[in-house]
């Protein structure tokens, strides 16, 4: 396939990725009858209800996280879960799972919580020997810029009601254009761009007025408008990906080795949507 003439300039710049020694399929910790994989946890593999039983048990529910995002809250996390299996053992899980699982979320909202946090957990632990977290915002949306939907004709209530089968086709498309790694940078400028300075490490940038636009980027990110040149479509990808959250997006994957990698596109979360956060929640 022949990249889009915008590319050019990040095929000059960017080193195509070394492939990993072992193929992530074969590095999925999902069993086939299995929804979601396990998560280790001192010897024992938990299920994602189990999980979210022994969270919500200990009073995980009241981590100050509307999320875990970044390493150090997934970290903290991590060792609340560990926290909680050493204080409830297989049997006190075992004891408590069943009325964890009979609780409404919308009656019983930290309940609801737990299972979310379940649910990240088992996205994090999704491959063996590697990390994985869901899209962002921006990186779904530059990977929504470089398909080809959208591009040639007006979205209408005919396109929207193919849009969940039309969108997750074409974030895939668009990510396997690009490094991961270059799909991350630019997806972090997009965030800069339309949503701010966000709390997540990323460097507060003082927006450039652009004609009728604000541009949330350095002039050391200039490769960001080269190959992004269109401001509306790069406005309404975004748009799209952050109030749509029934579009599934693929994982991705940091491997323990070094490196990147486009995972695979897991189920919707306890909500019953793909929740993508404006920063990268590790």
């Amino acid at each position: 396939m022949t990249a889009p003439g915008p590319l050019d300039a990040l095929y000059a710049r960017v080193a195509a990725p070394a492939a990993p020694a072992v193929p992530l399929v074969r590095r999925e910790r999902r069993r086939a009858t299995e929804e979601f994989p396990t998560i280790p946890i001192m010897g024992l593999e938990l299920s994602v209800g189990e999980t979210a039983a022994a969270l919500f048990e200990t009073g995980a529910d009241e981590l100050t996280l509307p999320g875990p995002d970044t390493d150090t809250h997934t970290d903290t996390l991590y060792d609340a879960l560990n926290g909680a299996v050493r204080v409830l053992g297989v049997a006190g899980i075992a004891e408590v799972v069943g009325t964890c699982a009979e609780l409404d979320s919308a009656e019983f909202p930290e309940v609801g919580v737990c299972r979310h946090f379940a649910y990240r957990l088992a996205l994090s632990f999704w491959y063996g020997d590697a990390r994985s977290r869901p899209m962002t915002v921006g990186e779904a949306a530059v990977a929504l810029y470089f398909s080809d939907a959208y591009r040639h004709h007006q979205v209408d209530a005919s396109t929207l009601r193919r849009a969940p089968l039309l969108v997750s086709r074409a974030i895939r498309q668009g990510a396997a254009l690009v490094p991961v790694e270059t799909l991350m940078r630019l997806g972090e400028a997009m965030g800069r761009e339309f949503a701010g300075p966000v709390s997540s490490g990323l460097t507060c940038v003082t927006p450039v007025v652009t004609g009728a636009s604000r541009q949330g980027v350095t002039d050391r990110e200039w490769l960001y408008r080269q190959a992004l040149p269109d401001w509306h479509r790069r406005r309404f990808c975004f748009d799209l990906m952050r109030a749509d959250t029934r579009q599934p997006s693929p994982l991705v994957v940091r491997l323990d080795g070094g490196g990147y990698a486009l995972g695979a596109t897991p189920p919707a979360g306890p909500d019953g949507t793909w929740r993508r956060a404006l920063r990268a929640e590790w």
